[in-house]
């Protein structure tokens, strides 16, 4: 191989995990001649905010995902034949610690690509040209960043590791003009945010404290919005895409919001985050990253380190006994902090997003 390699990103799981990985993106893309990124649908629209991607591959992978489809040989084929087509030099399997990337892996030396590198505790046999251990405590972005480092693709200089997205449109027409705080009261696994009567209560406390508020969610959340929201706040829930949220919470004061991907979009784009984050996964590896932030919920709670979908403890206290007293105290705190010091959530690289080729499904 001469000059610079052509060389595929997987990231195959959800939209959060796709915007942690965007700094090791970032640096994958200044080594290389063309940079293409292969996430599953959860994670698309994520990929397509994120700053480096030249090409946007997807594919519903039957190992990942809440609701995985099931194990077909067509599109399997499909899948390799896409890849081979690619004509990658080079890969990087990015996965979380609990995962495997040996799937992706095999796929990937099927389809020709020479070399690939991922954290793997699994022996991999032939799969895998550079195994790569994580070191322990590693929040996600550091862990990609390591191994995108270690595989030949350190950061750029002037590039200093924080999450970013392409610039986010005005969404004034969304919002309405003035100050307000972004209340999400959702999440794709139910353990990571507060329960549905929990977060309507703190929506009015936000607004009896006199806070504007605007309460964001998914088209599947808009019975859930519309409940949080009720006379207090402004209903967003389902009005807006991913590019669009970005730009709702980049010009919020702060962001209240549990382990979720609008958590670190929130960080993408500089705002605070009051962080509702329940311990069913480690905060040190999913918190809030590089932005001022307050981590809420008990991390002690008998539910840390299960990774349930749904709170096995009855009440859900570990969030839902978090006092609106600390809420507010942490929201005050953040945006008194912020006053004058907010981040340009310009990209530090040249934003390619109109020129990345159309995503094809896989």
């Amino acid at each position: 191989m001469t000059g610079l390699p052509r060389t595929l990103v997987v990231r195959l799981d959800s939209a959060g995990d796709v915007l942690l990985a965007g700094p090791a993106i970032r640096a994958v893309a200044a080594g290389s001649s063309h940079t293409a990124v292969l996430c599953g649908p959860s994670g698309e629209p994520a990929a397509r905010l994120l700053p480096g991607v030249d090409e946007l591959l997807v594919h519903d992978a039957p190992w990942v995902g809440l609701r995985p489809p099931p194990v077909s040989r067509a599109r399997t084929d499909a899948l390799i034949d896409t890849l081979a087509a690619g004509r990658f030099d080079r890969a990087l399997v990015l996965v979380s610690y609990h995962q495997s990337p040996l799937p992706a892996a095999l796929l990937l030396k099927l389809a020709g690509v020479v070399w690939t590198a991922a954290d793997s505790e699994d022996y991999p046999g032939a799969l895998l040209d550079l195994r790569h251990h994580r070191a322990p405590h590693r929040h996600e972005v550091e862990a990609a960043l390591d191994l995108a480092r270690d595989a030949g693709f350190p950061l750029p200089p002037g590039d200093d590791g924080a999450l970013r997205v392409c610039a986010p449109p005005d969404t004034d027409h969304l919002t309405g003009p003035g100050p307000y705080v972004v209340l999400h009261p959702g999440a794709a696994v139910p353990a990571r945010a507060w329960s549905a009567h929990r977060a309507v209560r703190a929506a009015a406390a936000l607004s009896a404290a006199g806070h504007r508020v605007v309460v964001t969610g998914g088209p599947a959340e808009k019975e859930l919005t519309a409940a949080v929201a009720g006379d207090h706040a402004l209903d967003l829930g389902g009005r807006t895409d991913m590019r669009q949220l970005a730009g709702v919470l980049a010009r919020a004061r702060a962001a209240v919001v549990g382990n979720t991907g609008p958590a670190h979009l929130a960080a993408a784009v500089g705002t605070p985050v009051v962080s509702l984050f329940a311990p069913v996964v480690p905060a040190e590896r999913w918190a809030p990253y590089r932005v001022p932030h307050v981590l809420l919920g008990d991390q002690g709670a008998a539910c840390a380190g299960s990774r349930a979908r749904d709170c096995p403890v009855p009440g859900h206290p570990c969030l839902d006994a978090v006092p609106d007293s600390e809420v507010l105290a942490a929201l005050a705190g953040l945006v008194d902090a912020a006053t004058g010091r907010r981040r340009d959530p310009t990209p530090v690289v040249p934003d390619r997003s109109r020129d990345t080729e159309r995503g094809a499904s896989v």
